[in-house]
């Protein structure tokens, strides 16, 4: 398993019970996770003097009961790179700090390179892998179906020092976009992709991962450039057993057999017990 300790503002305090007590900088959040199947004592005081607590409801999502002041907005630094929080529906904060080990290998690809490198991040979210790649001097191209996620994304650069930097901020289904850089015949020499279970397009397209993702995967291998440096899969649904990704990558992906594909969990340190939470998968084709 892969995971960093260089995420100085957040912190896995600890997991117990179904739930994380999480520092977010100096916010401190208990969130569910249906990960954390193991019970045991809850000896850190934070456990009692969070800032709030995200509950889930019988009928699905939730809500988040506020126990302290909580700022609608606020920020954590990765080393350079600077995130705007917001505590959201269905308990999230708007980044996945497990994926810092991914932006941390994308990083170091593109300021090896020693040639100017153009990727494509898809199903962007709030851009955390965008903000990582411009900052090692690549131009991006960041894809997302959700008009809020881009504008979160593009607010992320700014914080981050790097509004001026080249990138193209794109509502889009992710799949028709796709297609037509094909026909545009554009490429990428990075490509990442961090589609959900399931979702929805801009227009209402529904996206289901089992059903789509080998279409995806097939189009998306038409525009990896000439050059490529990296192509990475994210993927948290159980429904696909992260071999049978390893496998398609391979086939679908990997060009003629070159370079190297592996998979491997990703997670979080967990600072009160000798565990790291796993946190999803990435499949990871490298030159």
């Amino acid at each position: 398993m892969r995971f960093t300790e260089d995420f100085k503002d957040y912190e896995l305090i600890d997991a117990e019970g179904g739930e994380r007590l999480e520092r977010w900088k100096d916010i401190i959040l208990i969130r569910p996770d249906p990960q954390v199947i193991w019970q045991g004592e809850r000896k850190n005081p934070l456990w009692n003097n969070a800032h709030a607590i995200y509950h889930r409801s019988n009928s699905g999502g939730g809500y988040w009961e506020p126990l302290k002041k909580v700022p609608d907005v606020w920020s954590v630094d990765f080393n350079e790179l600077t995130f705007r929080l917001k505590p959201m529906g269905f308990k999230h904060t708007g980044l996945f700090p497990e994926q810092s080990v991914n932006w941390q290998f994308m990083q170091n690809k593109i300021k090896n390179a020693n040639r100017e490198v153009s990727v494509l991040n898809l199903f962007a979210y709030t851009g955390g892998a965008t903000i990582a790649c411009l900052s090692a001097g690549a131009k991006v191209t960041h894809v997302d179906a959700s008009k809020g996620m881009v504008s979160w994304a593009k607010e992320n650069a700014v914080v981050s020092g790097l509004g001026d930097k080249p990138v193209r901020w794109l509502v889009d289904d992710c799949l028709k976009f796709v297609k037509r850089e094909i026909r545009r015949g554009n490429k990428y020499d990075g490509i990442v992709m961090d589609p959900p279970s399931y979702g929805r397009g801009p227009n209402g397209e529904v996206w289901k991962l089992e059903q789509q993702i080998n279409e995806l995967l097939s189009e998306v291998g038409k525009i990896m450039s000439d050059r490529p440096l990296f192509f990475l899969l994210n993927s948290y649904t159980g429904g696909l057993s992260p071999t049978i990704l390893n496998y398609m990558v391979k086939s679908l992906i990997a060009p003629d057999n070159r370079g190297t594909v592996f998979t491997d969990e990703i997670g979080l340190k967990i600072t009160d017990r000798d565990m790291v939470l796993p946190c999803g998968n990435t499949t990871i084709w490298t030159d």
